[in-house]
């Protein structure tokens, strides 16, 4: 594809697998959409990666080039800050080939680790589940209608991923198993669902094992890197990049 060709959405796009992945589909020549929250210095420092990507040079030899990317701050916990987000990217450059749902809330590092069990498990399911379902549902809408109201030449159908975890269909001990087993096995029934409600939408579901992302490294050697290692069919963490060469696949 050339650049600008078709636009990809990545939500949670500032770090970890949603930064892998939208350089990944940059590099395929996807114009990206990109999102954070509150990390702003993540999303600048992405969007310049991109257009380090586009450029074909790295960064700081081209500062001026223009990214092939929008950035859009959002809380995804908010209906109404996902009816806009969705609107805003839309709006930009023309059809929607693929939306990436990653985005979701920080529960095992920094304050929030500190907070009650419910506290955390109420984040989750407003920023992991909620959030995923009205985005899931207010992108699938437009996507069709993309599809079915194009004049060009035809559209391949368009493709939406969620994100889940390998452990929510098996279950995990501890209060961690608990928050992510609740809020990640409901994102992926969701997504079976929706795939099963939308005919010209292919949807999936990806659910990752132990990938080396903020938590990862906090923990790199400790007794929880062990058992990343020793679970893992390959012996090592998984990456993000792992990740995202899954989501340029589908």
């Amino acid at each position: 594809m050339q650049p600008d060709s078709q636009i990809a959405v990545v939500t949670g796009s500032s770090s970890g697998i949603g930064r892998a992945t939208a350089l990944e589909l940059a590099r395929a020549g996807y114009g990206i959409v990109l999102h954070a929250h509150q990390n702003l210095a993540g999303l600048h420092d992405t969007a310049h990666q991109i257009a380090a990507i586009n450029a074909g040079v790295r960064p700081q030899t081209n500062p001026n080039h223009k990214s092939s990317a929008l950035c859009i701050t959002a809380d995804i916990s908010c209906a109404r800050a996902c009816r806009d987000f969705v609107d805003c990217a839309f709006a930009w450059r023309g059809p929607i080939a693929v939306w990436v749902n990653n985005a979701g809330a920080d529960v095992l590092t920094g304050s929030a680790r500190e907070l009650p069990f419910e506290s955390r498990l109420q984040r989750l399911i407003d920023t992991d589940l909620l959030g995923t379902i009205r985005l899931s549902r207010l992108a699938a809408a437009r996507m069709v209608q993309e599809l079915r109201t194009s004049n060009g030449p035809p559209l391949p159908l368009p493709t939406l991923i969620n994100m889940s975890w390998d452990q929510a269909a098996l279950g995990m001990e501890g209060e961690a198993g608990q928050l992510f087993c609740t809020t990640k096995s409901a994102v992926a029934a969701f997504s079976t669902a929706l795939a099963m409600s939308t005919p010209g939408l292919r949807v999936n579901c990806i659910a990752p094992g132990w990938i080396k992302t903020q938590w990862g490294q906090s923990t790199a050697n400790g007794p929880w890197s062990h058992r990343a290692t020793a679970e893992s069919l390959l012996n090592r963490w998984g990456s993000p990049e792992d990740v995202a060469h899954t989501i340029r696949w589908l």
